[in-house]
């Protein structure tokens, strides 16, 4: 009966857990010892996929009795409540991202406190997007793009791109909900929707965009500080002014190199510092959007006094001179100006000026006309340009000139390149990147799945509202030939939306700097640690040098690589010039982004269920399209460069790179398309046009569990050319229970061999109780809906005489009945090992196809599929037929010659003729012996020893009775016929049956009365066996292959032994044969 006792809790002290312990210590011992089956020798568990996995899992079992029923699947299998627990317990830690502080306990053992993740939407995600998005493009080349492509196709540009950022976003954020979202950005979330192949190639193209980035940044630092804050700091001056752009360039490229290496060191020297001056950086940003905003509405109440000064029509330089003016009255007395001494020789009044400065008056308008001014009729539309086009102003009269050669030489604003719609798209999109800031920074969000979303679109919507505002209103307050001045020439120097700017131009100034130093240290921090993530996935295996770093994390060894290939975009040293080459990186990640929402939306895969709700594959097909656009909008060799590098990646990690298994989206996709294919391959039959061989390979392996026929592999590879099906398939003897580990270890094995001797296809090793059962299921079985074999191959039992059993030869013919009722072409190779290898090249040489009966065309199939490969390419074809006595051999041989050109096969055809000849003596004393040991070994019933001491007997009866013959042949040269087969024994036989031609089978059988008794099927078998063998030794002997119709097997099983005696007699001295076997139907047409 049961027992019912309660457990008291007891204080801790005393004598009351020592008496608990005493109690049960001996039934701890007893009862708990033998749960714990698993032990080193033993192969462990799989690991949990939990990061919060500790080694302590492995030892807690559950040692009550309530889960007594399972306690077999607890052993293996955790308990709900410690699954329950390890989620509880599980933490989402940042890679690399932060500074690790390091601490020791009291034993002495560092350890790494890491501060757990608390970071909401605001500050995680909304301000980051916000700082990488509002940048260099805005500060810098904003204003002229307005003034350039006018408002219109400004708003248009604008529109186009923020609307590529919205729809990525929106994908992005349904792939960074569906599920927990590492750190690793961008990269983690198209390799593990797209498979390592994909994520390899676009996350290489993000790491290289965001290192341009680093390179554009830096050098619109570096504009910023030489245009507008120490313009005198410049190493290099032009003493022309034709050599200034040049001047400048190299001045970019001395500085931005400087600057490079400070900021690679800074973040060498730690990370905590960039972040530390991350909030320095983010209010420099706002402050100067604020002060944007102030300075337009200040323009409505007093617009700010920035003068401009136009010759006629043309906009001046007024750098170099304070009044616009040609000459001052002073004291009535005339002076020239400094503006006229940059037109003229000299000072003089009666100087030579310029024509155009001669023709035309010098005006002075405000540069900042205001909001409610109407200039932004004048800015409406573009004014598109070559390089070198003077910045005029529109609706301004003007005298031309007739001499404009030393226009250049003159104080004018030029157009620095030349100007189109699609440049401008390229050199603006940089500007809306960075939306992956948030999902970058996953790893440190409190709630990730609900940040990254609202925090990204939220970002979004707030910078395309600031630069589609910031379009309108630069075109509304700001003239048109100040906004299509890039440097501020026009305006003393100044950064042309300074100049818009409150209270000060130099809050803009000094805060694009600081704005463009923390955007390029955030790429120069993030592209290092996206490189080392993509190296530390294995998936580039030339990458693995940067997966390494210092002890904290920190990735030198990938910095010193981004600073490299920063210092290339350095070296270009146009920020216009390096812009449009990011766009194309960034673009291509987009892309995928969006294409991997697409395609995980459209398989509908189980593990598909965001938190994100509001996406739809149209929206990602969408943003896909949008991408694919600007790319061949922005520059069109720069997107084939960029695809080609992606393209390159791909294909080396699908060749090179490591195994990924990620559940990939491409994967499902594969699965559905050719679970597709499959169901429309089953509707329908192939035609006879579509035949293919479709293999179904049976090999044989040997004690080791390794192939024993591995050339069987080989002819394989040569006879598909790595096209159509192959399924290669063995078969172990035994149960799956006690075998299923070989089984597994074979398979291993086949698929080296495999991989060895190039074969693509499909493995399959099963275990079954016997052999014949196993290949009888693989033959029925294998494939799947349309892709089923529709041919086997297999090697010829070479020692099934020497067999202890007659399995061998028994599976064989069994295997041959089985593919002929199931409708499938048989392949059977003799010495199979002594077959070329794949890396073999056979030189001059023959392919014979001996075409005795009809097949439906496989035997004219198989050399033509041959010789496309390069073991067989340069043998050539030959067919042999049969003629009988009744067949008129020439027509035969016009008939099939034109029978192969419709074919369009080439081929050398030879027709044989064998006449109807007498069964030579031969062939019955082959018969005789066949048949006297096949009935020997069916009616006794022998032990093995036994047996084998009767065939050693029969052997030598025979060789005894064989050479008495011969002794009487050479003794008594009678006309009897001959035991024994020799060449000039078959001319002596030839000739006497030609000499006496009534001489019949009657006769023969008078002179040996024990052929009397011999089956005359089998005996007209051999003498067909023996006759077709030596006209095939006669003709193909030096044949590199030699293809024979297979003959089909008794339909009685008595005779399965003589059928295998007669296929022998049949390959009797040849090297390499193929018996092939039609499946009843037509493989080959002349139709096309």
């Amino acid at each position: 009966m049961p027992t019912n006792f309660t457990v008291v809790p007891v204080e801790d002290g005393g004598a009351g857990k020592s008496t608990l312990e005493d109690v049960f210590s001996k039934e701890d011992e007893e009862d708990v010892s033998p749960r714990r089956p698993y032990s080193g020798d033993v192969t462990p568990r799989e690991s949990s996929p939990f990061i919060n996995n500790t080694d302590q899992d492995q030892e807690n079992y559950y040692d009550g009795k309530n889960m007594a029923l399972f306690e077999e699947e607890i052993e293996s299998n955790p308990m709900v409540s410690s699954l329950l627990n390890k989620l509880v317990n599980y933490t989402n830690l940042t890679q690399g991202v932060t500074e690790h502080e390091e601490y020791e306990n009291e034993e002495g053992v560092t350890k790494i406190r890491v501060k757990s993740p608390q970071m909401g939407t605001f500050i995680g995600v909304y301000l980051p997007c916000m700082q990488n998005i509002l940048g260099v493009i805005l500060f810098l080349r904003l204003t002229w793009i307005v003034g350039t492509a006018g408002i219109l196709e400004s708003f248009a540009i604008v529109v186009m791109c923020c609307t590529c950022t919205m729809l990525t976003a929106i994908s992005m954020s349904a792939i960074a909900t569906n599920g927990v979202v590492p750190a690793g950005g961008s990269y983690y979330m198209i390799s593990r929707s797209l498979g390592p192949e994909f994520g390899g190639a676009v996350g290489l193209c993000f790491y290289l965009g965001t290192t341009f980035a680093g390179s554009m940044y830096i050098l619109g630092t570096i504009e910023i500080l030489l245009t507008y804050i120490v313009p005198n700091a410049a190493v290099f001056v032009a003493e022309k002014k034709e050599g200034e752009a040049e001047a400048m360039l190299n001045n970019m490229r001395v500085y931005g190199t400087c600057c490079l290496a400070l900021m690679a060191l800074v973040v060498f020297v730690g990370v905590k510092y960039v972040n530390k001056l991350a909030l320095v950086f983010l209010a420099c940003v706002v402050l100067s959007i604020m002060a944007i905003y102030a300075g337009v509405i200040k323009t409505v109440i007093e617009p700010p006094d920035f003068p401009i000064c136009l010759l006629g029509n043309r906009s001046l330089q007024n750098h170099n001179f304070e009044k616009c003016v040609k000459t001052e009255v002073i004291k009535n007395v005339t002076y020239t100006t400094k503006l006229w001494e940059l037109f003229c020789d000299s000072h003089h009044l009666n100087a030579t000026c310029d024509e155009y400065f001669t023709l035309n008056n010098v005006t002075e308008i405000q540069g900042i006309p205001g909001l409610l001014s109407g200039v932004i009729k004048d800015n409406m539309w573009g004014d598109y340009g070559p390089s070198g086009m003077l910045v005029e102003k529109k609706r301004q009269s003007s005298v031309p000139a007739q001499d404009n050669s030393r226009d250049i030489y003159m104080p004018y604003v030029f157009n620095d390149i030349s100007t189109f719609f699609t440049l401008l798209v390229g050199i603006y999109f940089p500007s809306v990147t960075g939306i992956m800031a948030g999902s970058n920074r996953s790893g440190d969000l409190r709630d990730a799945q609900r940040s990254i979303p609202f925090g990204t679109i939220l970002a979004i919507a707030t910078t395309s509202f600031i630069y589609m505002t910031c379009v309108v209103l630069f075109g509304a307050c700001i003239e048109g030939v100040v906004l299509r001045d890039k440097f501020g020439d026009s305006v003393k120097k100044n950064l042309v939306i300074g100049t818009l700017a409150w209270p000060s131009p130099w809050v803009i100034v000094i805060g694009s700097f600081f704005s463009c130093c923390g955007a390029g240290l955030q790429s120069l921090t993030g592209a290092p640690r996206l490189l080392q993530a993509i190296a530390r996935d294995g998936i580039v295996p030339f990458l693995q040098v940067f997966g390494h770093g210092k002890a904290n994390g920190e990735p030198t060894w990938a910095l010193l690589m981004t600073a490299g290939i920063c210092e290339i975009g350095i070296l270009i040293a146009s920020l216009d010039a390096v812009a449009p080459i990011l766009s194309m990186f960034f673009l291509m990640c987009y892309l995928f982004v969006n294409l991997a929402c697409a395609v995980q939306t459209l398989l509908r895969t189980p593990n598909w269920r965001p938190r994100f709700k509001f996406y739809h594959w149209t929206l990602s097909f969408l943003g896909m399209s949008l991408c694919v656009s600007l790319m061949f909008i922005s520059s069109w060799y720069y997107a084939l460069v960029a695809m080609s590098i992606a393209g390159c990646i791909y294909k080396y990690i699908e060749y090179r790179g490591a195994e990924k298994e990620w559940g990939d989206g491409i994967r499902g996709l594969s699965l559905n398309a050719a679970r597709y294919a499959l169901i429309r391959l089953e509707e329908v039959q192939p035609h006879t046009k579509n035949w293919r061989p479709q293999l179904l390979v049976l090999l044989k392996l040997d004690s080791d569990l390794g192939v024993k026929h591995p050339r069987l592999l080989s002819f394989t590879t040569q006879l598909k050319a790595g096209k159509g099906l192959t399924i290669v398939s063995s078969v172990l003897e035994g149960t799956y229970m006690t075998l299923g580990a070989e089984a597994k270890s074979a398979e291993q094995n086949v698929k080296s061999a495999m991989h060895a001797e190039r074969t693509k296809g499909f493995c399959h090793v099963v275990v079954s109780s016997n052999l014949r059962d196993g290949f009888s299921h693989l033959i029925q079985s294998a494939g799947l809906g349309g892709m089923k074999h529709n041919a086997v191959l297999m090697a010829w039992p070479g020692a099934w005489k020497q067999a202890e059993d007659s399995y061998p030869w028994k599976n064989f013919i069994e295997t041959v009945r089985e593919t002929t009722s199931a409708h499938q072409a048989l392949l059977v190779a003799k010495n199979i090992d002594k077959f070329p290898s794949s890396e073999d090249r056979l030189g001059e040489g023959t392919i014979d196809v001996w075409w005795i009966v009809h097949d439906g065309g496989l035997l004219m199939l198989l050399p033509f599929l041959l010789r496309q490969h390069k073991v067989w390419r340069k043998c050539k074809m030959r067919i042999f037929t049969v003629a009988q006595m009744d067949d008129n051999s020439i027509q035969m041989k016009k008939d099939l010659q034109m029978f192969l050109y419709h074919l369009r096969l080439n081929a050398v055809v030879e027709v044989v003729e064998m006449h109807d000849s007498d069964i030579a003596a031969f062939t019955y004393e082959k018969t005789l012996v066949m048949e006297q040991r096949s009935q020997m070994l069916k009616q006794m019933q022998l032990s093995r020893n036994e047996r084998e001491r009767e065939a050693q007997l029969i052997t030598k009866l025979g060789t005894k009775s064989h050479g008495n013959l011969n002794d009487n042949a050479t003794a008594t040269p009678d006309h009897r016929v001959h035991m024994t087969w020799t060449k000039d024994k078959l001319i002596t036989e030839k000739n006497r049956n030609r000499s006496e031609p009534n001489v019949g089978v009657k006769d023969l059988f008078n002179m040996k009365p024990e052929w009397e008794n011999l089956n005359q099927s089998n005996v007209r078998r051999m003498h067909t066996a023996v006759k077709l063998n030596e006209v095939v030794v006669n003709k193909s002997q030096g044949a590199q292959l030699v293809l024979l119709n297979m003959p089909g097997p008794p339909k009685t099983k008595g005779g399965d032994e003589n059928y295998m005696e007669f296929l022998e007699v049949l390959m009797d001295g040849l090297d390499r044969v193929l018996l092939v076997r039609g499946g009843g139907r037509e493989v080959i047409t002349i139709y096309s």
